[in-house]
């Protein structure tokens, strides 16, 4: 049954990656939309207070609390249909804590822990320090499903915004070097946070996903490092140099460096090294999103750098 414009819950959204637009895209949609966030203190960014305001004008309800506080976090679920995880990493474990409040309110229709990014089911043989991270993804999403909640989980790769800034660095209007990684050749899938955030809501109320993995493969969005690089030498009418590191230097990087920069470092292996996130077929229990929402007219990483070159934007490196 489709869940229709149920009310939403989303955690983590605040996020300065993919939080935010989860919750403004599912107010665009026209869901009742709320936002279970920590208090604002005096110590609160000035980004994150005028997000609020943002939600606030476009009728998104805030509640600040805590997740330690379950009966709090139990009562609110038992307001709304659906609940959306956006947690970053630092809070990925305190899924535990929903999905403890989610049992216990029982009238969840649809739940969606914070998945984005690799498959981690598909993945093997990653750097120790990514592992480490796929160990902790894969024990929520066992939890998930022990819970006997409708579930969707999105395994959405690269956010396209944030890779390519990384990739690029179209803020530096004066370096001429960009780093590639291993030989380049690898092939990587990149969609654009603000997509991802139309597609969850969207697979968060179809009855196609219900309890099925959704996997993120734009065709036109799987790219190289060597090909987005070429792409955009074009847009830019710039040559770089290209400084290549090894495979064997990003495991070197991945074994000696201090957290987090160990774990960026098995990130990167496992994505533009190994290609984890493109080397395997969609089996015959999951689902592609584009083809499942062919009305969604996702934004091709061409499109992307367009944008880059009309308004560069900052980088802000992810919280691990």
């Amino acid at each position: 049954m489709t869940i229709g414009l149920g009310k939403i819950l989303v955690f983590g959204g605040t996020g300065r990656h993919l939080g935010k637009h989860v919750v403004r895209a599912s107010i665009k949609m026209g869901h009742p939309t709320y936002v279970y966030g920590r208090p604002i203190t005096p110590k609160t960014s000035n980004s994150k207070v005028e997000l609020h305001k943002e939600f606030e004008s476009m009728g998104v309800i805030i509640i600040q609390g805590e997740l330690s506080d379950h009966e709090k976090l139990v009562s609110l679920i038992k307001q709304v249909d659906i609940v959306i995880s956006a947690l970053g990493t630092p809070y990925y474990m305190d899924q535990l804590r929903i999905i403890d409040a989610i049992k216990v309110a029982g009238n969840v229709q649809r739940f969606i822990p914070s998945e984005f990014g690799c498959e981690e089911d598909r993945i093997t043989a990653v750097l120790p320090p990514f592992q480490d991270y796929l160990d902790k993804k894969k024990k929520i999403r066992r939890a998930t499903e022990a819970t006997g909640v409708p579930s969707t989980f999105l395994a959405s790769t690269c956010f396209a915004a944030y890779f390519s800034s990384f990739l690029l660095h179209p803020h530096d209007k004066y370096s001429d070097e960009l780093t590639i990684y291993g030989t380049g050749e690898t092939k990587a899938v990149f969609t654009r946070e603000e997509d991802i955030a139309i597609y969850t809501i969207k697979a968060a109320n179809d009855p196609r996903t219900c309890n099925r993995t959704v996997l993120f493969r734009p065709s036109e969005n799987i790219l190289s490092q060597l090909e987005l690089v070429s792409l955009w030498e074009k847009k830019t009418s710039r040559s770089y140099k290209k400084v290549f590191v090894h495979e064997e230097e990003i495991v070197e990087l991945s074994e000696t460096s201090p957290h987090p920069e160990n774990v960026r470092a098995a990130i990167i292996h496992s994505i533009f090294v190994k290609g984890d996130l493109a080397n395997f077929e969609i089996g015959e229990d999951e689902m592609e999103v584009s083809k499942l929402y062919p009305d969604v007219e996702y934004t091709t990483v061409d499109q992307l750098l367009d944008d880059f070159v009309a308004n560069p934007p900052e980088f802000h490196p992810i919280e691990l």
